[in-house]
């Protein structure tokens, strides 16, 4: 399976509703927040660890379909493990989160959405099994049930599970609770790295 290639994720399917509108108009609202704070700690990155501020990847959205995930940039550029390249001002914005900001303006267009399995590289399509490949039967998220139950110090099996457990029990009211624990996990820096890397490892299949 090519990799550039959108695959129907089995499983039931959410279209526009009570949901979208909560997070358009929460994403909206806040915009002169994070918009502002957004273009601060670009400015920042630059002004610390060089051009470019953002870091972009191509991920796997709604039914694997490829798209760009935009990130504050935390890494040096260049050859080295993970947590060999990361800047001391990357892991700050790390372990609080903040290098994910860009992409409310993702959930704003659509792409993302506040809640849902978080997008994974586009290279793991064709390493899923199909209960694995569940996960992409709704729009990935900005934040996810996995992510609030272990984030990158989970397990890839575990992750998965619970990422296809969020896609058969989503509800909006499953949405809000997930969006209340992260705002706790955040203030706690809790599972931002894997136990013996900075960010989390190669899933291999």
């Amino acid at each position: 399976m090519s990799d550039k290639t959108p695959v129907k994720a089995a499983g039931a399917r959410r279209g526009p509703g009570a949901m979208r509108v909560v997070e358009l108009a929460l994403c909206l609202l806040t915009l002169p927040v994070w918009g502002v704070l957004v273009a601060a700690l670009a400015v920042l990155v630059r002004l610390v660890d060089g051009a470019p501020a953002f870091f972009r990847q191509e991920r796997a959205g709604l039914d694997g379909r490829p798209f760009t995930l935009v990130k504050l940039r935390t890494m040096r550029t260049g050859e080295g493990s993970d947590a060999e390249r990361i800047t001391p001002l990357g892991r700050m914005l790390r372990r609080t989160s903040l290098d994910e900001l860009p992409q409310l303006w993702q959930v704003v267009t659509g792409t993302l959405a506040l809640v849902g399995p978080r997008p994974l590289p586009v290279r793991y399509l064709a390493r899923y099994s199909p209960e694995q490949m569940r996960r992409h039967a709704v729009r990935p998220g900005l934040t996810g049930w996995a992510q609030v139950n272990g984030r990158n110090g989970l397990s890839w099996a575990e992750r998965f599970r619970l990422d296809v457990w969020y896609v058969d029990h989503r509800s909006p009211g499953l949405d809000l609770r997930i969006l209340g624990m992260t705002v706790g996990r955040v203030l706690a820096g809790r599972g931002v790295s894997a136990d013996d890397d900075a960010t989390m490892r190669e899933f291999e299949g």
